[in-house]
C-alpha cells in the first residue's frame, strides 16, 4: 500500500523542487524538529537518493530555551535515523542589537550558520565520494558541487509573512512573501498546508517538537498565527491563507520586474556620478516613484539599515529629500543610517560607525 495523501504531497513537492539538480549535488534539510521541517527531512530522505543526490540535514541550536542543546542532539539523531548523511548540529549565539527585534536577530544568526554549514557540506560531500580519483578530478568536483538547503516554510507561513508585511507597511516586496528559491535556499512546501505536515509526521510515526515560541504572544508571528489569521477566517470564511499565498505569487513577478528596472537605473545613476556614494537628486526626481523608492531602499540597506526594520515610512522620509525638499538637512533611518541632501545629491552614511555629529 502506498503512502497517504499528506506524505505523497510532500514527497512530490520535494521531488519537483530538486528535479533540476544533477546527481551528486549536496542537499541539506534544515530541521528544527517541528512538524514542517521534520516532514520535509523525511521526504528528502525518501526522494533525494532516487534522484542521485547526496542528502543530509542540519539543525541549529539557538540557545534561547532551556534544554535546547539536548533537543538539537535529539533532532540530529532523528535525521540520522531517517537515513540522511551528513547530519550537522550547530550551536549559535543570538545577539539582539535592538535593530530588528529578537526574531530578526535569531533569523540572521540562523541563516549565517546554515550558509557556513552549506560550505562545509560541499567539501565533505561529493569530494569524499571521489576519494579513489585523482587530485585534479576531486578539485573539479568540489568546484562544481552546489550545496542546496531546503527550508520547511509552508503555505501558512507564507500567509503569515504577507500579513506581517502588510501590517508593517513594507511595500510590495514584503507582500510578495518568501520566494520558492533564492541563492542556495529552496522552499518546496509553499503550496503545502501546515495541517498536511502534521498528518505526514503522524503517518510516519515521527514525533515533532512543539516550539513554545509559536504560542508566545510576545512574538508578532505568533500573534498573527494564533489570533489574526483565525479572526480573518472567522470573519471572511475559509480560504484566507490560500488567498494571501496566491497574492504573494502574483506580486512576486511584478516586484522582481520592478527590482530589475531599479537596479539598472541605480547602475546608470552611480555610473554618471563623480562620487558613486552620492545619488543625483535631479536624476532621482525624474524616475517613477516605484523605481525611485527601490533605489533609496537599496541604498539604505547598503549603508547598514536592517532590511527587517526599514519600512515604507523610512523610505518615504528619504524620498522627501528629493520630492518635497524645503531645506531639511537629513532623515534618520534604522541601524544608525542617516541620509543627507547636500550639493544636489543624497548621501547615505552610518552614524553608528562614524560617530554622531
Amino acid at each position: 500500500m502506498g503512502p497517504g495523501a499528506a506524505v505523497a504531497d510532500i514527497r512530490n513537492a520535494v521531488r519537483s523542487s530538486l528535479a533540476d539538480l544533477e546527481p551528486g549535488h549536496v542537499v541539506l534539510a534544515a530541521c528544527s524538529g517541528g512538524a514542517d521541517s521534520l516532514s520535509l527531512a523525511a521526504a528528502l530522505a525518501f526522494a533525494g537518493p532516487k534522484l542521485g543526490l547526496r542528502c543530509g540535514g542540519v539543525t541549529v541550536d539557538h540557545g534561547l530555551q532551556e534544554g535546547s542543546a539536548e533537543r538539537a542532539a535529539e533532532v540530529a539523531a532523528t535525521l540520522k535515523r531517517l537515513g540522511l548523511d551528513p547530519v550537522y548540529s550547530v550551536a549559535i549565539m543570538v545577539t539582539d542589537d535592538g535593530r530588528g527585534g529578537p526574531e530578526a536577530a535569531a533569523r540572521v544568526a540562523r541563516y549565517r550558520a546554515l550558509e557556513e554549514v552549506a560550505g562545509r557540506a560541499v567539501v565533505l560531500g561529493p569530494v569524499e565520494e571521489m576519494a579513489g580519483r585523482g587530485a585534479g578530478q576531486r578539485a573539479v568536483a568540489q568546484e562544481q558541487a552546489e550545496a542546496v538547503i531546503l527550508l520547511g516554510h509552508t503555505l501558512d507561513d507564507q500567509a503569515e509573512t504577507v500579513l506581517l508585511g502588510l501590517a508593517r507597511g513594507a511595500g510590495a516586496r514584503s507582500l510578495a512573501g518568501m520566494p520558492e528559491r533564492r541563492g542556495i535556499y529552496r522552499r518546496p512546501l509553499l503550496n503545502v498546508r501546515r495541517a498536511q505536515t502534521s498528518a505526514a509526521c503522524a503517518e510516519l510515526r515521527l514525533d515533532p517538537w512543539q516550539d513554545p515560541h509559536n504560542a508566545d504572544s510576545r512574538y508578532a508571528r505568533a500573534r498573527v498565527r494564533n489570533h489574526a489569521l483565525p479572526a480573518l477566517e472567522a470573519a471572511l470564511g475559509p480560504g484566507v491563507a490560500e488567498a494571501l499565498a496566491r497574492t504573494a505569487r502574483q506580486l512576486r513577478a511584478d516586484a522582481d520586474c520592478l527590482d530589475d528596472l531599479a537596479f539598472a537605473e541605480s547602475e546608470r545613476l552611480r555610473g554618471s556620478a563623480s562620487d558613486p556614494a552620492g545619488l543625483d537628486v535631479r536624476y532621482l526626481s525624474e524616475l517613477p516613484e516605484a523605481i525611485r523608492t527601490r533605489i533609496l531602499h537599496a541604498a539604505a540597506v547598503m549603508a547598514g539599515a536592517p532590511p527587517g526594520a526599514l519600512t515604507a515610512r523610512h523610505v518615504r522620509q528619504a524620498g522627501e529629500l528629493v520630492t518635497c525638499w524645503h531645506g531639511q538637512r537629513w532623515a534618520d533611518l534604522p541601524g544608525g543610517v542617516r541620509v543627507r541632501r547636500r550639493d544636489g545629491k543624497l548621501w547615505f552614511t552610518n552614524e553608528e560607525s562614524s560617530g554622531r555629529e
